[in-house]
C-alpha cells in the first residue's frame, strides 16, 4: 500500500532540501516523488543529501502543476504550520496518517508546501485533510526534509500495525473528478448568480473545503454535476421564459 503513496514537494527553493526528503521517504519504504516547479532540480546538492537514495531522485516525477501531480489521486492530505481563516479538518499526524491508508488501494498522496511560507490557501483547498505537527508553540520552524521523515514514519507505522482499518462505502473521486465538479459548480453558481462580487472567491474556498471534509466518492460525485447540470437547464429555461413574457408584455401595450 505505500507503493501507492505520492509525497508532493510543491515549489521547492533548496535542491539540498529535496534530496534529503527523499532520503527521507526511502528509509520509511516510501519511493513516489513528485516535484512541482522545483527552483533547482536535478541538483547535485540534492544526490548529495539523497544520501544512497539516488533511485528516488532518478525517478522523481518533475510537474509543471499541482494538477498534473494529483492526476489519479483519490485522497490528499496537506502539511500545514500556519493557522488559517477559513475552517477545515485539521488532525495530527497519527490522526491522519491511517486515515489516508484507508484509502492507499488507490493513489494518494502527501503534499508540502514551500520551505518559506508552505501551502497556499489555493493548494490546500485541493486537500481533503490538513495535517498539522505538533510542535513546541514558542518554535515552530520545521525543516522540510524533517517534517517529511515525521510523516512517513506515521504512515509506514499506521501500514504496519494495520490501524487503518476498511474504508466506509465506494472508491473515492480522484482529484481530476472532484476538480471538474468544483469547475462545474463554479460556472453555475455563476450562472444563477450566487456567486458575485468580492467575496466570491472566498466563498467558493469555502465550499470547496465542505465538501472535502465529506471526501466524496466518485459516485458522489457524479449525481452532484447531474443536479448542477439540471441546475444550469432549468436556469436557462426560466430566464428564457422571463424574456419571452417580457418581450409580450411590449407588444400588448
Amino acid at each position: 500500500m505505500l507503493n501507492n503513496v505520492r509525497v508532493i514537494l510543491s515549489h521547492t527553493s533548496h535542491p539540498g532540501n529535496v534530496g534529503a526528503a527523499a532520503r527521507a521517504m526511502k528509509t520509511m519504504g516510501l519511493t513516489n516523488l513528485y516535484l512541482v516547479n522545483p527552483r533547482f532540480f536535478p541538483d547535485v546538492q540534492a544526490t548529495t543529501m539523497a544520501v544512497g537514495a539516488d533511485d528516488v531522485l532518478e525517478n522523481a516525477v518533475v510537474c509543471a502543476s499541482l494538477d498534473e501531480a494529483l492526476q489519479g489521486v483519490v485522497m490528499v492530505a496537506g502539511m500545514s504550520a500556519r493557522v488559517r481563516g477559513i475552517s477545515q479538518e485539521v488532525l495530527a499526524p497519527r490522526e491522519a496518517m491511517p486515515l489516508l491508508m484507508q484509502h492507499a488501494s488507490h493513489p494518494v498522496a502527501l503534499l508540502f508546501g514551500t520551505e518559506m511560507s508552505g501551502l497556499t490557501n489555493e493548494e490546500l483547498a485541493r486537500c481533503q485533510l490538513m495535517v498539522r505537527i505538533p510542535v513546541n508553540p514558542d518554535y515552530t520552524s520545521l525543516n522540510l526534509a524533517a517534517a517529511v521523515q515525521l510523516l512517513s514514519y506515521e504512515l509506514r507505522l499506521a501500514a504496519d500495525l494495520g490501524d487503518c482499518g476498511a474504508p466506509e462505502g465506494g472508491a473515492l473521486a480522484s482529484a481530476e473528478h472532484v476538480e471538474s465538479f468544483f469547475q462545474q459548480m463554479e460556472e453555475t453558481l455563476t450562472k444563477i448568480e450566487f456567486l458575485h462580487g468580492k467575496h466570491a472567491t472566498k466563498l467558493m474556498l469555502k465550499l470547496r473545503r465542505l465538501y472535502a471534509r465529506a471526501r466524496l466518492e466518485a459516485d458522489e460525485v457524479n449525481i452532484l454535476r447531474g443536479i448542477l447540470t439540471l441546475t444550469t437547464k432549468y436556469h436557462g429555461e426560466l430566464k428564457q421564459s422571463v424574456k419571452a413574457k417580457e418581450v409580450e408584455n411590449v407588444q400588448s401595450d
